[in-house]
């Protein structure tokens, strides 16, 4: 065993002992005086004692979160409003192990788990509504999970499982799985009204009413409607749409049917990196001059509306303000019945959407007007087409403002943008089936079959760079050379270099046994097997380039890439088995050590189909491996009256890993690598006096890559080793139902690279997070919160189009700036 394992297994077994002692003391103490008042509120400890989780267990009805062999986070509505989260890959804040860039906006998130290799989006993140995946594949080129479902007051809970079990059920994800439980109605009637509005002309409301229709039946509805400019205001709305989503539910003897429907229609403005200036190798981060690296943003309503030259005669428009947004339906059922000693439960919804990204993606990093025009004379002198068309070589270059500004100075600073399109139809069918008996006193039985089929439909146009200002809410720029060379028009100074059509097909099925045996009062001890199988197809557009209107003197549109009207079709099948074993030792009534291992896969994409370029590259397993996942963790849980515990150390492994990078140019960098992993994750909370509570949340990782001799002993890209969350919450009653919430963060995140090579350095930052709830009787609330208080530059993303790292100007993605909202809220 080497050093950094002997250290954690120490570190987790020092805390583990004292907890127990602490928890066992606590235990005799309260069976000496039954009778002494504990100093926090009962409620809320009596609740989380009690509570029950579904995610990742073969039984359909849960297991006591306590009592379950797996690390996983719990948050119900009132702890998902607390964390004021900007978008839905904003909750996993919550969650040790896991870092969300959710910088983007609502949509487009980058989400990297404990250990796990990924360079962008969130392949080992899967999200699911009532236990069943949105989209059974957790990321795409320009897709994320978190980007498909839309936070609001109709959801009760949410659970994230790390690892654990889920390799054997659902979709089989290895990494996390984020599980939101929607609202249903009861017998007792509810209802609620919300108002919020906030930074950047946040405009929105929230409904939700549930409660009884007639004997056995029941039936909820609820959504939202929002429009706001955003922190980072363009000139144009940020997110405009709204959400409706409503279930019914049938009560039946000994079990339970519900429908869940849900609409979406929402435009959510993407922000990708801004212009800053780095210093001392990237360790020391600032504002570039003129620009609010907090609020700004490049886009502009100048640009709002642009054009791509996608081919001869062929010019599209589109909408920055549509961005990553999300247009679509889900409509799914759970039922849930036992009988004669027989459990079945059965899972399937259906997902179609349009998830269309059109945005801006910055490129090269800042320079003046100067460099711009000596590099763009350089590089028409230096084509010999161009040179021949022009007759003569270029001497100078003309730069003026495309709105009609005038001539643009040689010292102004400049940036280059790409204006992208990506038009992505999304659909899905997924089902699962459980059945369960008991076929011993204390031994349970599962077997289950998954089945998903999903399809893809893209149409990309990559590239289309702009020339602009490097201030907030950008100018455009037109530039001509003196020999007749026109470098950029009406903005645009580069072509599509990547514009493929494509349709995808996929489709996988599984079968899985878990057995769950009762050993006794303490002992509980589970295992399971899955072999899946997956096939998918792809037909792609086979591309030329071209010069989109003949004309060599247009050098920006020259060499446009553009579907040729013949198509490759790729197809590839896989199979792969996953296993999980775990047991949970109750030390006392409410505390217990758990123990798990499990071994699982992911399976290769559709962009995997897509860059592989050939049938022969698809079928090269080496080329394009089916990764394989192993996790070890053990864990300690504890919930008492002073305090609540759930401490666990992990180790993972991963092998055979393709990794994508599209540059600044169009050209795309692939590689294969497998990383390693070691860390501590904790999440504990103290009560030492009544109303007052303090949390500690946080996870310290050591994650190096291994298998690429380009990589190997580098940091894992984008994840910290130390990330942590300060959470002090006092409540101060103040009568007839009266009272006030206090509550506030404090984040620490570490430094990290933004990339495989560790050249691109990302400094850790801290920020502060404040909020106050205000409870007038049983009716009214409200909310006051603000984020990023201390408006700290802190960076999420580098430049993710280039491979290197850089002092002087860069672009960059930080943090939003501080931001306030408040909210009403009337319950009926």
């Amino acid at each position: 065993m080497n050093s950094s394992n002997k250290f954690l297994l120490s570190s987790v077994t020092l805390a583990v002992l004292t907890l127990m002692n602490t928890a066992q003391a606590q235990e005799a103490a309260t069976a000496a005086a039954p009778a002494a008042q504990p100093a926090p509120a009962k409620d809320s400890v009596a609740a989380e004692l009690q509570q029950v989780v579904v995610t990742g267990v073969a039984a359909s009805r849960g297991v006591r979160k306590l009592d379950s062999a797996f690390s996983i986070t719990t948050a119900n509505e009132e702890q998902l409003k607390q964390a004021s989260p900007s978008s839905t890959a904003d909750v996993m804040k919550l969650v040790p192990g896991v870092y969300a860039e959710a910088t983007g906006g609502q949509s487009g998130a980058n989400i990297e788990v404990r250990g796990f290799p990924s360079g962008s989006d969130s392949p080992f993140v899967s999200v699911q509504m009532q236990g069943n995946p949105i989209y059974p594949v957790p990321t795409l080129s320009f897709f994320e999970g978190s980007s498909a479902f839309r936070l609001d007051d109709t959801i009760e809970r949410v659970e994230v499982l790390r690892g654990g079990p889920s390799t054997i059920f659902s979709s089989g994800q290895p990494g996390a799985t984020m599980n939101f439980i929607l609202k249903k109605g009861n017998d007792t009637p509810e209802g609620t009204l919300r108002f919020t509005a906030g930074t950047g002309e946040l405009r929105r409301v929230d409904l939700y009413y549930g409660g009884k229709i007639s004997e056995g039946w029941y039936g909820s509805v609820g959504g939202f409607y929002r429009t706001a400019h955003g922190v980072r205001d363009a000139g144009f709305p940020a997110d405009d749409g709204h959400q409706i989503t409503a279930t019914l539910t049938r009560k039946l003897d000994q079990g339970e049917l519900t429908l869940y429907a849900r609409s979406t229609s929402d435009k959510n403005a993407f922000y990708t990196g801004v212009p800053l200036i780095s210093a001392n190798e990237g360790r020391s981060i600032s504002a570039f001059p003129g620009f609010d690296p907090l609020k700004g943003t490049l886009m502009s309503g100048e640009m709002r509306r642009f054009t791509i030259e996608a081919a001869p005669g062929k010019t599209l428009t589109y909408d920055l303000g549509d961005g990553r947004g999300l247009k679509g339906n889900v409509f799914g059922a759970e039922f849930d019945q036992t009988f004669n000693g027989w459990t079945v439960s059965n899972k399937f919804n259906r997902f179609d959407a349009d998830m269309n990204t059109i945005a801006m993606f910055t490129g090269n990093n800042p320079l003046s007007m100067g460099a711009y025009n000596a590099a763009a004379i350089a590089a028409a002198n230096g084509n010999a087409a161009t040179l021949a068309a022009a007759g003569r070589p270029a001497t100078s270059a003309a730069a003026t403002f495309t709105n009609g500004g005038g001539a643009v100075s040689d010292s102004t600073q400049v940036v280059q943008a790409g204006l992208w399109a990506v038009e992505k139809k999304l659909k899905s069918f997924t089902d699962e089936l459980r059945i369960s008996r008991e076929w011993m006193k204390g031994n349970t039985v599962t077997v289950g079959a998954y089945f998903a089929n999903y399809s893809s439909d893209d149409v990309w146009y990559l590239g289309n760079s702009h020339l602009m200002t490097a201030v907030p809410n950008a100018s455009l720029i037109n530039v001509k050379l003196n020999n007749g060379v026109v470098v950029s028009n009406n903005g645009t100074d580069g072509n599509v270099f990547y514009a493929p059509n494509a349709s995808y097909d996929g489709s996988n099925t599984a079968f899985y046994i878990s057995n769950e045996w009762k050993v006794n009062d303490r002992i509980k001890v589970d295992a399971g097997a899955r072999r899946e199988r997956q096939k998918i197809d792809g037909t792609v557009s086979n591309l030329i380039a071209g010069d989109t209107d003949n004309n060599p003197l247009t050098v920006y549109n020259n060499g446009t890439s553009m579907p040729s009207g013949s198509y490759t079709a790729l197809s590839r099948k896989d199979t792969a088995s996953s296993f999980t074993i775990g047991g949970n030792y109750k030390l006392s009534k409410d505390a217990s050590v758990f123990a798990r291992a499990n071994t699982g896969h992911t399976f290769i994409s559709f962009d995997d189909l897509r860059n592989a370029g050939s049938q022969k590259n698809v079928d090269d397993r080496s080329f394009l491996p089916t990764p394989k996942i192993k996790q070890l963790e053990i864990g300690f849980k504890t919930v008492g009256e002073l305090y609540s515990a759930y401490i666990n150390a992990f180790h993972t492994e991963f092998d055979g890993i393709a990794f994508q990078q599209i540059l600044s140019n169009g050209s795309i960098l692939n590689s294969t690598s497998g990383s390693k992993g070691n860390g501590l994750e904790w999440e504990v909370s103290v009560r030492p006096v009544r109303n007052l509570t303090l949390t500690l949340t946080g996870d310290y990782q050591k994650s190096e890559y291994k298998d690429n001799p380009a990589t190997e002993g580098k940091t894992v890209q984008r994840q910290p080793k130390l990330q942590f969350r300060f959470t002090p919450t006092y409540k101060i009653p103040l009568g007839d139902d009266n009272s006030v919430k206090l509550y506030g963060t404090f984040t620490k995140i570490g430094d990290r690279w933004a990339d495989q090579a560790n050249l691109q350095y990302l400094p850790s930052y801290k920020t502060v997070d404040l909020g106050a709830l205000f409870s007038l009787g049983e009716k009214i609330e409200i909310r006051v919160a603000a984020t990023n208080v201390n408006n700290e530059l802190g960076l999420t993303e580098g430049n993710s189009r280039l491979t290197s790292g850089n002092s002087g100007p860069i672009n960059a993605r930080p943090l939003f700036g501080r931001a306030v909202e408040g909210s009403l809220l009337y319950r009926f």
